[in-house]
């Protein structure tokens, strides 16, 4: 996503509990030290979407590094990951994602560079379903991402004392990974998990049943003590993951039941449960809440559970 557009928002926040950004000054562009391999670059894309903006992650001890969440094609950016950088080798540059405030500045930081750009696949959405959905459907995405190796579900990067290891999340996006480095208990989220907001889930590359399949599994990842602490791409790091993805699940499926409930008075459009169910919602957010709204249907309609006729929704 760009720097100052509003329209291809993709974080909804929690609407019981949204965390407001703590106070300025935020450390744009300075590279802090979150523990010994990992290192976090602001990126200076604030928004209500975004929270203080997208955060690039850097892997290494000084003699190699990967680059996680490159972020966006911002001159300034881009000059705050020099720096941080310095003279160590990149590895590679991965994406969990190819929304367009991720991956947009793998390309030039590659040719800066050399490293490969890995992980995540390219958005591939059927030209008949962007038919269906309107013109807009992939405006949210980074098309000019083109990795030099897709990572599938469990492969590896390395590096000099570090490994990567690609998870497969679908459902925030189709191709969302996140990355486990090994050698430390960290997980690197995306956009899939979030401390400070809930993930909206936008079709129709957007699927709630995957989606809540995913948290499950890293719901169990956690439950095995696997993860330890999440670094996701935007808001502060998740020192008690279990806990949260627990909380997350539960929050869907309250969502889920809320809708339902609604439903049991009678057909409704997708746009009806809005006002409803979000209380007091940003104006700027009301799409971005009927349309994971929309995703919740289309995953209780896969179900068998409700069923659609002209854009209004009733239960079987």
């Amino acid at each position: 996503m760009g720097t100052t557009r509003l329209d291809t928002a993709h974080q909804l926040p929690h609407m019981h509990a949204m965390a407001g950004p703590p106070p300025k000054p935020w450390p744009t562009g300075a590279a802090e030290q979150l523990e010994p391999l990992v290192r976090r670059v602001l990126a200076p894309n604030p928004s209500p979407y975004t929270y203080t903006g997208t955060q690039t992650y850097i892997v290494g001890l000084g003699d190699g590094c990967a680059v996680i969440d490159p972020g966006p094609d911002d001159a300034a950016h881009l000059a705050a990951l020099d720096a941080a950088i310095g003279e160590e080798h990149v590895c590679a540059i991965l994406c969990t994602h190819t929304h367009r405030d991720h991956s947009p500045a793998a390309a030039p930081l590659a040719a800066r560079s050399g490293a490969p750009i890995v992980g995540c696949a390219p958005l591939v959405i059927d030209g008949a379903v962007l038919a269906e959905w309107g013109a807009r459907a992939d405006e949210a995405f980074d098309a000019t991402y083109q990795p030099d190796r897709v990572l599938e579900d469990g492969e590896q990067m390395t590096g000099p004392g570090w490994t990567l290891t690609a998870v497969a999340t679908p459902g925030h996006v189709s191709n969302h990974l996140c990355f486990a480095l090994e050698e430390s208990g960290a997980l690197f989220t995306g956009d899939h998990v979030m401390g400070w907001s809930t993930s909206v889930v936008i079709p129709p590359d957007g699927d709630m049943g995957d989606y809540m399949q995913s948290l499950d599994r890293l719901y169990e990842r956690a439950e095995d003590g696997g993860d330890t602490i999440y670094y996701p791409a935007h808001g502060p790091a998740v020192e008690k993951p279990r806990q949260l993805v627990r909380g997350m699940i539960g929050h869907r499926r309250q969502r889920e039941n809320q809708i339902v409930r609604i439903l049991g008075e009678g057909p409704h459009a997708a746009g009806d449960f809005v006002p409803r169910m979000y209380k007091g919602l940003d104006k700027r957010l009301v799409k971005a809440a009927e349309m994971s709204v929309t995703a919740h249907l289309l995953d209780l309609e896969r179900r068998g559970l409700v069923a659609r006729s002209e854009g209004i929704w009733q239960t079987m």
